[in-house]
């Protein structure tokens, strides 16, 4: 995990637990922490959004009028960069920390409003609640192995479409989303697809595939799924899962090599979604050769 972000480095200067953490890209980084009976004061130099996991009853934030608690699963705090916040957490706290440079910040916000405005912040939020940010993190962020290559499309998509959705309800600007009516143009279908054949055994993001039709990643997701009926992250996996199937009925390789030539860094994590998908194992499709 880089040192870049600020409120990383000092959680694990404190009584903080990291039990996962991730980088997707330049500019945005996940990490999964727990905490107790710690006193911890934030200033950074990036955006921050906390999802409370699980539990956090017993946690204070210090405003200009006293402590105040509010806390528990499925609140969210928002701490924009070179905001100041002081924290005493009384009790257990499980929660997730998705980090982003402001660089990258106003990146999504001039890619998928083409708008670059002179003044641009986040809008700071303690314990709040909102159905669509919790839908997001607990849908696609809890729901995968952080670690595995094939999950990193998934991870990065989540997060691009947290950040849009704070653009658009939590800063000053507050734009309205683009409406998006068609599809990807088929010269830029086709060249998306080969890039996607051509490179299933890479962690893939959001952005790859994005860049390939020179668009926002936010444009880009909506307009593919227009074309294809389904999102970018379940088609890679279709295409995974496929391109699986096709070696273990018409070559000897190892398990492990075809699971790594299909983007999956485990033969456990390719067992579990090969069966998902298929209702067999991968050991069970090739006894059927």
């Amino acid at each position: 995990m880089s040192g870049y972000y600020e409120a990383f480095v000092n959680l694990c200067k404190h009584h903080a637990v990291l039990h996962n953490a991730v980088a997707l890209h330049s500019g945005i980084q996940l990490a999964a922490w727990s905490n107790t009976h710690d006193y911890i004061t934030q200033y950074c130099n990036h955006h921050t959004l906390s999802l409370y996991v699980a539990d956090g009853y017993e946690s204070y934030h210090k405003t200009p009028y006293g402590w105040r608690n509010g806390g528990g699963p499925d609140r969210f705090c928002l701490m924009p960069k070179e905001s100041e916040s002081v924290w005493d957490l009384r009790a257990d706290l499980s929660f997730v920390h998705l980090y982003c440079t402001d660089e990258h910040l106003r990146d999504v916000g001039e890619k998928v409003w083409d708008r670059s405005p002179a003044s641009f912040t986040l809008n700071e939020k303690t314990f709040s609640q909102d159905e669509a940010i919790t839908a997001l993190y607990r849908q696609f962020l809890l729901d995968c192995d952080w670690q595995q290559n094939a999950n990193q499309l998934t991870l990065s998509t989540a997060s691009t479409l947290l950040l849009t959705h704070l653009i658009q309800h939590y800063s000053n600007v507050q734009w309205q989303l683009p409406t998006i009516t068609g599809g990807l143009a088929p010269a830029s279908l086709r060249t998306v697809l080969e890039y996607i054949d051509a490179h299933l055994s890479e962690p893939l993001l959001l952005s790859d595939l994005a860049q390939q039709a020179s668009l926002s990643e936010y444009h880009f997701a909506r307009m593919f799924r227009q074309s294809m009926g389904i999102a970018p992250h379940q088609f890679v996996m279709q295409r995974r899962i496929t391109r699986a199937k096709e070696l273990l009925l018409h070559s000897d390789q190892a398990l492990i090599r075809i699971a790594l030539a299909c983007g999956f860094n485990s033969a456990s994590h390719f067992s579990n979604r090969f069966k998902a998908a298929t209702g067999v194992t991968p050991s069970q499709l090739r006894a059927t050769r």
